[in-house]
């Protein structure tokens, strides 16, 4: 059986991508790797300031919106898919540290990827790069959490919201397939803003650091690598 070439990791070129939570951290590593590969970039936030200091960096499009929030999720995104011409990929990734608030980590994920979908089952136009392939190949990534696995001492409601966002994903890859691919990735703790006043305590990185086999707590870099990975023509045979 004859192979397709498989493009690079790193091949976004011409790739229409959409980033929530794109202001800080995971979503600001991602968006960064990205335009790195090629990618057309819209990066929604809440974060007005932050998220102009990003887009205007990367020419992307900036949509100041609250995932929370559905009329301003399905506005950012046919702004964002009016911007970009269509939509191949979506970065699920706003949420939030508070243990007490479901809403941004599984409902407004869940609206971002109800309103992206239609765009995303949208053949795309004639662009080079792994966002237009003969296939129609799109790809969502969510980003869950090690808490939705196992979950955290003392924050009930995100672990349950975590968990219900890798349920989510599950059953979204069977009901977009076989246009969409729909994954997700559970970091363990990352360094980001998100956690800043945690890792500000005194000692509290040792005791994170030995928690993990490697010894020390991740980055939102090494996060964003697995990201490219799950939305690039590499993963082609993952979903779900």
């Amino acid at each position: 059986v004859a192979m397709s070439p498989v493009p690079e990791v790193g091949d976004f070129d011409g790739a229409r991508v959409l980033i929530t939570g794109a202001a800080s951290g995971i979503g600001e590593a991602t968006a960064r790797l990205l335009a790195a590969g090629g990618a057309r970039l819209a990066l929604l936030d809440r974060d007005g300031v932050e998220l102009t200091r990003v887009s205007e960096e990367l020419g992307a499009e900036a949509i100041v919106a609250n995932v929370a929030d559905a009329d301003a999720v399905r506005s950012g995104v046919e702004s964002a898919a009016a911007a970009l011409g269509g939509l191949d990929h979506l970065v699920n990734n706003a949420g939030t540290g508070s243990p007490g608030r479901i809403a941004v980590s599984l409902t407004g994920a869940d609206r971002v990827l109800a309103a992206a979908l239609g765009q995303l089952r949208e053949p795309p136009a004639a662009l080079p790069g792994a966002g237009a392939t003969p296939q129609h190949r799109s790809s969502v990534v969510n980003v869950a959490s090690a808490s939705g696995v196992r979950p955290t001492l003392g924050e009930a409601p995100y672990s349950a919201a975590k968990a219900g966002l890798i349920s989510l994903t599950q059953s979204a890859a069977m009901e977009a397939a076989p246009e969409v691919r729909v994954n997700c990735v559970s970091p363990g703790f990352v360094a980001t803003p998100l956690n800043r006043m945690l890792l500000d305590l005194p000692d509290i990185e040792d005791t994170l650091a030995a928690a993990p086999p490697l010894g020390r707590v991740g980055t939102a870099d090494e996060v964003a690598r697995v990201i490219a990975f799950l939305l690039s023509e590499a993963a082609s045979y993952i979903t779900g």
